[in-house]
C-alpha cells in the first residue's frame, strides 16, 4: 500500500452503528470463506491475463522464464504496455494477554485470529518515451485482528477495515506520468507498475496527475516499506507520524511534480483529503481540505561503493480537524458525557509534522534503516494512524550465505508515542478512530519485529513473522501480546 506497496488504512470506526458491527460479524463468518475462494478465482484471472501475454517468445533482450526469476511470468523490457498483478495473503493470530479494563476501541485480550487478502492487476502503457498512463485494479477481502482497532501500529498494513465497502474490486490508482528532460545525459531505469521507461535523463522534471497513494512514493525505504516480502506493521512500513492524505483504502488524488539530479531530488504534491477522519469520501473543495507534501531525496557517497539514501520529509494537512484540548474542555465543563474530538462545527484546521528516513547499505548482504518521526499532536489524527512521535532502527539480511539468494530476514524495534493532550484525552475516555480503552495509563507503544521471506518458486513466496507489543494503545495496564503470521505472496 506502498516501492511496489499495496496501500490500506483503516475505516472510522466512530460512523459504525452497535447494531451494523454485529450484522457485520455475522455476515463475515459465513461468508469468510466464500469471499476467499472468489478472491482465489480473481488470481487465477491474473494468472491467466499474464500467461496469455507471455506465451509469444520474448523479444530479444528480455529475460527468459526460468527457476531464478521472482515473477510467475516474464515481463517484457521492449513493448509499450504493461500487465502484471500480484496476490497477498496475511494470517495473524494471538493469544489471550493480560488487561485490567478494556474499552470500545480495544484490543481484544482474548484468542483470536483474522485473515487479510490483497489482490491487484497492474496496467500501463508508454504513449511515448516521455509520456506514460497508468491503471491498478485492486480488490482486498478478510479483516484484520480486532477489527484493526486498539494498537497503533498495528500488524498488518493490508487491512481495510471498513465492513460496508464489500469486496467488490477497485480502481486503486489511475494516473498519467509525463517527463520533462533537461539533459541529454541518460540514466538506465528499473521497470515496474509504476515505472514503464527503461532509461531517463539525469536531468529531468517528472510530473504525475491522478489517483494514487502518496506513500507510493513519499519516505519509501529498500528495507521497510513493502508489506508483500518485508515487514507488516503499520508504523515499520510507513512513518507513523506522517499523517498522508487518503481515503480509507489509502489512495487520494493529486499532483505530484519532481525534479531529478544525478544525486538527488526533490517532490512535492498537492492532495485531497478526506471529508472525515478515514473516511471513503474525499473533499474536493481546496479551501475546505487539502494536503501538501514535501520530501527531499539525497543519495551521498558516505561509504565507499556502499549505498546510502537520505530522505527528509514534511508535510502540512488543511481539513476539518479537531483540537483534543478543546474536547477535554468541553467535557469538563459538561458540554459532553465523554470527551469527543469530533463535536464541534465545521472549520479548517492545520495539522504538520516531518520526519527522517536514513538507508545504509552495509554489506552486499545487509542493509539497515532509521526512521524518525514527529508531528503536532493538538489536532486529531486524521487520515492514518494515532502516533506523534516515532523512532524505528530495523534492518534485513539476505540468503546468500546458505545459497537462497531471493531469500529475507528482518529485524526491527520501533517506539511510537503521543503527546500530552493526546494522552489525556484517551485517558477520559475519548475515541480516537484507532484507540479507545476507556481509560489510560500511559507508557510508549514499543514494538519488536521479525520475519523470514523465503523465495518457493519463481513469483511464489511464504514469509513467517513474529510480533511482540508492550502497552498496546499506550496502555501500560494492558499487554504484552505476542503475534505470529504467515504470509503467501504470489507476483504474477
Amino acid at each position: 500500500m506502498s516501492g511496489g506497496v499495496v496501500s490500506m488504512r483503516v475505516w472510522d470506526g466512530r460512523l459504525a452503528q452497535l447494531p451494523l458491527m454485529k450484522l457485520r460479524k455475522i455476515r463475515w463468518t459465513r461468508t469468510r470463506l466464500s469471499r476467499l475462494r472468489g478472491w482465489g478465482l480473481v488470481v487465477l484471472c491474473l494468472a491467466a491475463v499474464c500467461s496469455a501475454l507471455a506465451q509469444d517468445a520474448p523479444p530479444p533482450g528480455d529475460p527468459a522464464p526460468d527457476d531464478t526469476a521472482v515473477t510467475m511470468f516474464p515481463h517484457s523490457l521492449k513493448t509499450p504496455w504493461w500487465v502484471s498483478g500480484q496476490d497477498n495473503i496475511i494470517s495473524q493470530w494471538h493469544p489471550s494477554f493480560p488487561a485490567k479494563y478494556s474499552g470500545p476501541n480495544s484490543f481484544r485480550d482474548r484468542a483470536e485470529h483474522a485473515t487479510s487478502n490483497v489482490a491487484t492487476l497492474f496496467t500501463g502503457y508508454e504513449l511515448s518515451h516521455t509520456t506514460e498512463i497508468f491503471m491498478h485494479f485492486e480488490g482486498a477481502a478478510g479483516g484484520g485482528l480486532s477489527d484493526a482497532l486498539g494498537v497503533a501500529g498495528f500488524t498488518d498494513l493490508d487491512v481495510v477495515r471498513n465492513p460496508t465497502l464489500g469486496t467488490t474490486p477497485y480502481i486503486a490508482r489511475g494516473m498519467l506520468r509525463q517527463i520533462i528532460p533537461l539533459s541529454h545525459e541518460m540514466v538506465e531505469a528499473e521497470r515496474n507498475p509504476w515505472y514503464l521507461a527503461t532509461e531517463v535523463p539525469v536531468r529531468r522534471i517528472e510530473l504525475r496527475f491522478g489517483k494514487m497513494g502518496l506513500n507510493d512514493f513519499f519516505d519509501i525505504n529498500d528495507v521497510g516499506t513493502d508489506s508483500h516480502y518485508q515487514f507488516m506493521n503499520w508504523t515499520v512500513d510507513d512513518n507513523g507520524t506522517y499523517d498522508y492524505a487518503a481515503d480509507t483504502r489509502g489512495y487520494t488524488v493529486g499532483l505530484l511534480a519532481e525534479y531529478h539530479d544525478r544525486n538527488w531530488a526533490f517532490r512535492f504534491e498537492e492532495a485531497l483529503m478526506p471529508k472525515v477522519a478515514n473516511g471513503i469520501d474525499l473533499e474536493w473543495n481546496l479551501r475546505r481540505a487539502r494536503a501538501e507534501n514535501y520530501e527531499f531525496e539525497y543519495h551521498p557517497k558516505l561509504w565507499g561503493s556502499r549505498a546510502t539514501a537520505l530522505r527528509l520529509l514534511s508535510f502540512v494537512n488543511h481539513a476539518n480537524m479537531g483540537v483534543y484540548r478543546d474536547a477535554i474542555n468541553n467535557y469538563l465543563a459538561g458540554k459532553t458525557p465523554t470527551p469527543e474530538i469530533t463535536n464541534h462545527p465545521f472549520r479548517t484546521t492545520v495539522k504538520y509534522g516531518f520526519g527522517v528516513n536514513l538507508q545504509q547499505e552495509l554489506t552486499h548482504s545487509l542493509r539497515g534503516f532509521v526512521r524518525f518521526g514527529w508531528n503536532e499532536g493538538q489536532h486529531e489524527s486524521f487520515a492514518y494512524t494515532e502516533v506523534d512521535q516515532t523512532v524505528e532502527v530495523g534492518a534485513d539480511y539476505a540468503g546468500e550465505q546458505w545459497k537462497r539468494k531471493f531469500d529475507k530476514v528482518g529485524l526491527v524495534v520501533v517506539s511510537n508515542g503521543i503527546k500530552a493532550d493526546h494522552q489525556r484525552y484517551l485517558a477520559l475516555g475519548g475515541k480516537g478512530f484507532l484507540l479507545g480503552d476507556g481509560a489510560l495509563n500511559y507508557a510508549r507503544e514499543n514494538i519488536v519485529e521479525g520475519y523470514y521471506n523465503a523465495h518457493v518458486w519463481r513469483g511464489l513466496f511464504a514469509a513467517f513473522d513474529l510480533q511482540h507489543m508492550n502497552n498496546p494503545g499506550y496502555n501500560r495496564d494492558r499487554g504484552p501480546v505476542l503475534v505470529p503470521s504467515l504470509r503467501v505472496h504470489l507476483e504474477f
